[in-house]
């Protein structure tokens, strides 16, 4: 016989912070590691709807990788407000996302957005796996502006 062990709601709520903050820590740890002789550090803002600036940022990423070489730049795309479309698990970009992961690029997803979108649609929106959840997508842009790298808005 199988005794199951129920928990307050708030206490389940507090562990799974605890596991998210633990799990974004890691991956920042990870991120801030992944390429340590980049020669360049960008981070790429997408923040706009339209397909148009979403491809343009994949572009960006695509020709900074070809000019450079993957090991020689570091680049992270931040996703937030309308932006955040970019790293749907249904965006028509998924083979994009995959080459640039394939090559370090990183790509964050702002919570505070999926938050938003998840009333605004009436559930949370299923991202790319490639997406990384961080807590603001303007601080994160910030947080790496302080480690040296060079904000672009395409």
């Amino acid at each position: 016989m199988r005794v199951s062990r129920k928990y307050p709601t708030w206490l389940s709520v507090l562990l799974a912070s605890v596991v998210l903050v633990a799990n974004t820590l890691a991956m920042s740890v990870q991120a801030a590691e992944a390429k340590p002789f980049a020669e360049k550090k960008v981070v790429l803002q997408i923040s706009d709807m339209d397909p148009s600036k979403q491809t343009l940022v994949l572009n960006v990423a695509t020709n900074l990788i070809k000019h450079y070489g993957p090991d020689k730049i570091d680049i992270e795309i931040v996703a937030f407000g309308p932006g955040l479309r970019l790293l749907f698990a249904d965006n028509v970009n998924v083979g994009r996302i995959d080459g640039l992961d394939k090559n370090g690029v990183r790509f964050a997803a702002c919570s505070n957005t999926v938050k938003k979108m998840t009333k605004l649609l009436g559930g949370a929106p299923e991202l790319n796996s490639h997406a990384v959840h961080v807590d603001a997508g303007v601080v994160r842009m910030m947080d790496l502006i302080d480690q040296g790298y060079t904000l672009v808005k395409p």
